[in-house]
């Protein structure tokens, strides 16, 4: 028997049913395979859950901008166009929260257990799932919070030693928002001009004023479950600060080997920013990951020379997560490139967001489907918010890998100079359309 028979004839794995593994369901479903989805609540709990119902939200409730002004917003409108079980949910259990798409969580979780548990295709099975069948296509979307048994058998599937369990991230920002003339480019003993860092200098009085707001800002309090203690070297930059107010002046604000070409001198102290993208529309801020809440994050580190009107492509955090080094892992498909039966959806591929994390599981679902019934897969346009994201998780190339959200800076370059809402405007146009060529082509297919 071949295995495309094989796959037929039997059904498709979805592990893990968040809001990834729920939507990888559906689109298999809308294939006619059938799916037998394992969840392992309620016969076990990570310490974050607290519902028996599917898809539950975690933290907050909302899932951000509904306007396609936005990135997150494109990405909605494309998941709609792809018959979204989670964004249905949200658009029929919203609370109002001005342009963002809030729910009602209990009705939203409702809402899409009520759907899965109803659809005849769909075998739920509450159950612990430990280790990957070999021979049956498998869909793993199991999240931050996989079992211990099952990262063990994905490293051991995957030959990585470990995955990533404590994710420190850095805030980017977006560099048309960067005040250029009052930064200067340079790497450390590197002249002006020639170096990879953009760098915010600061005065003695500037530098303390920074500190103290740092000290003083809002914090976001770890969950119990994630308080494992930190890495020296992803220290969170206000824990920093209270080890004595000279700390970052002797961290990533050291000035030393760096000259403001202003003055011909080395400033009190530097914020270094640094290339996320090859194309130079993402930076980081070095060293800067932080438990500070994100209206805090907005109005602190705009204090900085050279940010006061900073955009936030992603705010820093520090939390426990698990996620693939999924460059060189992972192919275009979402599938493992060393075994094709598996394929992965979720944040455990290294997407960060509810929205960005359901997406992916759509995508998983509509590729092992294909694969299931024999079909030819057909890769996410770049031009839309799914395949950038897509093309960014499969193919970053820089050495330092870690979660992102959707975001005008990882988005094909459009190869021309426009405002930046004419870009804005285009972009969504390019998106769409392209999802919409994207639906042509798999409906063309014959099953």
């Amino acid at each position: 028997m071949d295995k495309i028979n094989f796959f037929k004839k039997n059904r498709i794995n979805v592990i893990g049913g968040g809001l990834a593994g729920v939507e990888a369901a559906r689109q298999i479903t809308n294939f006619g395979i059938n799916v037998t989805l394992f969840e392992m609540k309620p016969v076990h709990f990570s310490k974050a859950h607290k519902s028996e119902n599917l898809a539950e939200l975690f933290f907050i409730n909302s899932i951000k901008t509904n306007s396609i002004e936005n990135a997150g917003g494109i990405l909605k409108e494309e998941m709609r166009l792809l018959n979204s079980l989670v964004i249905e949910a949200a658009d029929n259990t919203t609370v109002p929260a001005g342009k963002a798409l809030a729910v009602d969580r209990d009705l939203f979780t409702e809402y899409i257990t009520d759907s899965i548990e109803k659809n005849s295709k769909i075998e739920l099975r509450r159950e612990m799932y430990t280790e990957i069948e070999d021979d049956v296509l498998n869909i793993i979307a199991t999240g931050p919070l996989t079992s211990d048994e099952l990262v063990n058998n994905i490293m051991d599937i995957t030959d990585q030693k470990n995955l990533y369990f404590y994710d420190s991230i850095s805030p980017i920002l977006n560099s048309d928002s960067i005040d250029y003339s009052k930064v200067f480019r340079a790497s450390r003993y590197e002249n002006e001009g020639e170096g990879d860092y953009i760098n915010c200098p600061l005065s003695k009085e500037e530098y303390y004023t920074l500190v103290d707001e740092i000290i003083k800002a809002e914090k976001v309090d770890l969950h119990e479950f994630e308080d494992t203690g930190y890495f020296e070297s992803c220290m969170p930059v206000e824990v920093m600060c209270e080890r004595g107010r000279e700390t970052l002046r002797f961290g990533p604000m050291k000035p030393v080997g760096l000259i403001d070409p202003k003055t011909g001198k080395s400033p009190y102290a530097a914020v270094q920013l640094r290339m996320e993208n090859s194309r130079a529309t993402m930076f980081n801020i070095v060293g800067f990951q932080t438990k500070l809440t994100y209206p805090e994050q907005r109005r602190v580190f705009r204090m900085i020379p050279g940010l006061e009107n900073a955009e936030f492509f992603r705010y820093g955090s520090i939390h426990r997560n698990t996620y693939l080094r999924s460059p060189g892992l992972l192919n275009e498909f979402l599938q493992l490139k060393n075994n094709n039966n598996i394929f992965f959806a979720g944040q455990i591929t290294g997407v960060e967001g509810y929205v960005e994390s359901a997406a992916m599981g759509i995508i998983a679902g509509i590729n092992a489907s294909m694969k299931c019934l024999g079909l030819k897969q057909r890769p996410v346009p770049a031009e839309s918010s799914i395949g950038s994201l897509i093309s960014y998780i499969s193919g970053f190339s820089g050495k330092n890998f870690q979660p992102i959200n959707i975001n005008f800076g990882i988005y094909p370059d459009l190869g021309q100079k426009l405002k930046k809402d004419k870009k804005r405007e285009l972009i969504a146009k390019k998106a769409l359309d392209s999802i919409n060529d994207y639906k042509s082509v798999l409906s063309s297919q014959s099953f």
